[in-house]
């Protein structure tokens, strides 16, 4: 079943988040991972969500998602992202 990633982020020092956008899909692709939604500025339609960026990733299944987090080759890119943004990530399984 594929699982995606949902991150919804505001960058805080945009030229600190440089390098993590150019190091992390090289990430993304060893654990079989896709954008579905790559850092777009969505609408809101309902309720008080306001997400600045928003980016999606598929993975074939929730262990290749769960690896992707886990890659202790990632963790400086994650902890990255933590310092250059306010983030909220979350996992969740696809529809069979």
């Amino acid at each position: 079943m594929k699982a995606y990633l949902v991150l919804d982020l505001s960058v805080n020092d945009p030229a600190g988040f440089k390098r993590y956008i150019a190091e992390i899909p090289a990430f993304i692709a060893r654990h079989s991972g896709r954008y579905i939604v790559r850092g777009i500025e969505p609408t809101a339609i309902e309720g008080d969500w306001t997400p600045e960026r928003l980016v999606i990733i598929e993975f074939p299944e929730r262990a290749d998602a769960q690896a992707f987090l886990d890659d202790p080759d990632a963790q400086a890119l994650f902890k990255l992202r933590h310092a250059t943004t306010t983030s909220r990530l979350l996992l969740a399984d696809g529809c069979t």
